[in-house]
């Protein structure tokens, strides 16, 4: 037998003794510490907007950027201080979503973990908003791995059936870091704890996070289907011996026979292969999707704060109305993994991109604290529901070979909207008010809901390796 057919045998045989893997808290420990390194990078995506009076009333920074490019290099721009954190995970995940498909879904983690949580550190310590915004870019770098290695880890360890559902778990953890967050902001940001201003102390908690992070993660094992991909067959049955003796342990009893499946060809990824045929198509409409999603998803929870403040509101009771919507954030997660199996994937982000335009013009027009705390929590459901799911579907329409890098690739496209929606914000509230920011979200949402309505493919049920044939 070939090396190559020997390696592809070793794939199938794999592939079938994931899938039959039943529904364990020993899988649901794995997927809770793969998925600690985007709790983190979700608190950091969620911290500008709980922290951002607290930036602003201290001087730090303006709600208004000024200068050319729409106040694109004015440093003490509140954008500028959002946009910086995503420079640095387009850094990253383009740099370092290579590095997880050609080293190990496992091995990326560490050091970025560590240069993140540093430059966290000393953030805290800084009081230059140009030294803020840079070290925010380098803490980015550091972290803008962490999401797209999950989705790639979760859905090579978990059975075609359930993968939908494991990869929502996943986000539900996850998103528990928003209303934390926001609870943190609450509590410190109008306050000074010993003396120092209260957003410090939230960016200190957010750097220790992640030497917690990294404890949490120890001892654990690598991707088997990544390991048989890069020829190294025995340690994935290793693993994968292992994974299925603790899930033994657990049942107390043998699990069920594989079934046979399709066998996805060992080759060596390329970049350039998520470009060519079918490939091309998921790559287009992925990317337009990742542009598009931030638009909403940034461009409401960043500034939530900042619009109830231009609503009269004062810093207690924006914070305070801000936390109450943050709340739902799991739910948003909770409701993607129920429906996961049970509607097609593909038509959930659909639906959620209809949802998402319509309630976001509707938040606008209000001004009761009721209401805005009741449509701003609907809002904030539909978003995170379209990122529970969204994050299963893209990880599974691309093969084992390149799937970090695809998915680093679309997911980049996310980053660079990031980058530039808080500026867009800015300068549409200035000029024209909420009403304005959310007619933007709703023509983004528009342009989502056609380009996957009519390029993403169907996915529930089906193998990768199927998918990937």
């Amino acid at each position: 037998m070939s090396t190559i057919a020997s390696v592809d045998t070793d794939m199938a045989s794999i592939a079938a003794r994931v899938d039959r893997l039943p529904p364990s808290r020993g899988l649901v420990g794995l997927v809770a510490r793969i998925a600690a390194g985007g709790w983190l990078e979700f608190f950091e995506l969620a911290l500008p907007g709980y922290i951002s009076l607290g930036l602003i009333n201290a001087g730090l920074y303006t709600k208004t950027a000024t200068g050319p490019l729409f106040g694109l290099l004015d440093p003490k721009a509140y954008a500028t201080f959002i946009a910086a954190f995503p420079a640095g995970m387009w850094i990253g995940t383009l740099v370092l979503g290579r590095l997880s498909d050609k080293y190990g879904r496992r091995t990326v983690f560490t050091i970025p973990m560590i240069g993140y949580s540093i430059m966290m550190l000393l953030i805290a310590v800084s009081s230059s908003p140009l030294l803020i915004d840079i070290l925010r870019v380098l803490a980015g770098i550091g972290v803008g791995i962490q999401l797209i290695n999950n989705d790639a880890f979760i859905s090579e360890i978990t059975p075609r059936r359930l993968r939908g559902k494991y990869l929502a778990t996943a986000l539900v953890i996850i998103l528990t870091s928003y209303p934390i967050t926001a609870l943190l902001g609450y509590a410190l940001v109008p306050n000074h704890p010993f003396g120092i201003a209260g957003w410090r102390w939230v960016v200190v908690i957010g750097g220790i996070m992640g030497f917690v992070v990294l404890l949490v993660r120890r001892g654990l094992p690598e991707s088997p289907r990544w390991l048989a991909a890069h020829g190294r067959n025995e340690e994935a049955m290793t693993v994968l011996a292992e994974i299925e003796q603790k899930i033994r342990n657990e049942i107390g009893r043998d699990l069920p026979a594989p079934d046979a499946v399709v066998v996805e060809q060992t080759v060596k990824g390329s970049w350039v292969e998520m470009f060519q045929r079918k490939y091309g198509r998921r790559t287009l409409m992925m990317s337009i999707f990742q542009f598009t999603q931030t638009i909403s998803v940034f461009g409401f929870t960043s500034w939530v704060p900042v619009f109830l403040a231009d609503k009269g509101l004062s810093i207690v009771h924006s914070l305070q109305y801000t936390f109450e919507i943050a709340i739902l954030t799991p739910f948003g997660g909770l409701l993607a993994m129920l429906l996961a199996e049970r509607m097609e994937r593909k038509w959930q982000l659909v639906s959620t991109g209809v949802i998402i335009a319509i309630v976001g013009l509707i938040f606008a027009a209000m001004n009761a604290p009721a209401w805005i705390v009741i449509i701003g929590g609907m809002l904030t459901l539909a978003n995170y529901w379209m990122i529970g799911i969204f994050h299963t579907y893209n990880a599974e329409i691309f093969p084992t070979r390149i799937r970090a890098q695809a998915v680093s690739f679309t997911f980049s496209w996310s980053r660079i909207s990031a980058i530039f929606v808080g500026y867009a914000v800015s300068s549409l509230l200035a000029a024209y008010g909420a009403g304005a920011v959310f007619a933007m979200i709703a023509g983004a949402m528009a342009v989502l809901v056609v380009a996957v309505a009519t390029m993403g493919p169907r996915t529930n049920g089906q193998r990768l390796e199927e998918l990937a044939s």
